[in-house]
């Protein structure tokens, strides 16, 4: 038996168990997968959107938890950001064989292009597995104001939380299928991300060595 085998029937035991005191599992759930990206903090959603659905737990309270244990994380996750972002630009003035490569102008290039892209990413971030709790520590460490990261995270939480339920009441029989459905989108939204990273990362070392060449390096 996998060790999400051994989960399921952990956190269906535990959700079915607290009654009332359920959402308060929901929220912290939410909340540790935004600071802790191993911990499946999605199966346990799942999992209580099902529950709610069926009547179990309270559709309205559900939704509530899972969204504000999201915008909770998110907060951390900003805040650890800011003070990561701070620390780094202190250390891009220090010309030190460790930092060489960090100076105030590359951090001024990447400040700028996450504000330009930041948006997106944190509209989209709900969808990531794996990677939405970085999102938010570069917002932080890029200087995305706060109240902006809440907003569009809030969004993305609350679109995501929203599909879960429909998919729990519209589209699974039972939880187990619930929890294949989720896996199958983990795995094909793994694959995507990965190869949108394969690709990204050859189009910036092709246009570097273009630019090499153009400035006759080697």
């Amino acid at each position: 038996m996998s060790p999400l085998d051994r989960l399921v029937p952990a956190i269906t035991d535990a959700i079915t168990r607290t009654g009332s005191l359920a959402p308060v599992i929901l929220f912290g759930a939410s909340f540790i997968e935004y600071v802790f990206p191993p911990f499946p903090g999605d199966l346990v959603v799942v999992l209580g959107s099902w529950y709610a659905v069926q009547g179990q737990i309270s559709w309205t309270a559900t939704f509530a938890a899972t969204t504000a244990g999201a915008m909770v994380g998110a907060w951390a996750d900003w805040r650890v950001g800011a003070a990561l972002g701070r620390t780094l630009e202190r250390r891009a003035h220090h010309r030190t064989a460790v930092h060489r490569l960090l100076t105030a102008e590359r951090l001024a290039t990447f400040e700028a292009s996450y504000r330009r892209w930041g948006g997106l990413l944190l509209v989209a971030n709900r969808f990531f597995p794996g990677i939405r709790a970085f999102v938010f520590v570069a917002a932080g460490a890029s200087g995305i104001p706060l109240r902006t990261v809440l907003l569009l995270g809030g969004i993305s939480a609350a679109l995501w939380n929203v599909l879960l339920l429909g998919a729990g009441g519209l589209i699974a029989r039972n939880a187990d299928e619930l929890v294949a459905w989720l896996g199958r989108y983990t795995r094909a939204a793994s694959t995507a991300l990965a190869a949108a990273a394969i690709v990204w990362a050859t189009a910036w070392l092709l246009r570097r060595r273009a630019a090499r060449r153009r400035e006759g390096g080697p």
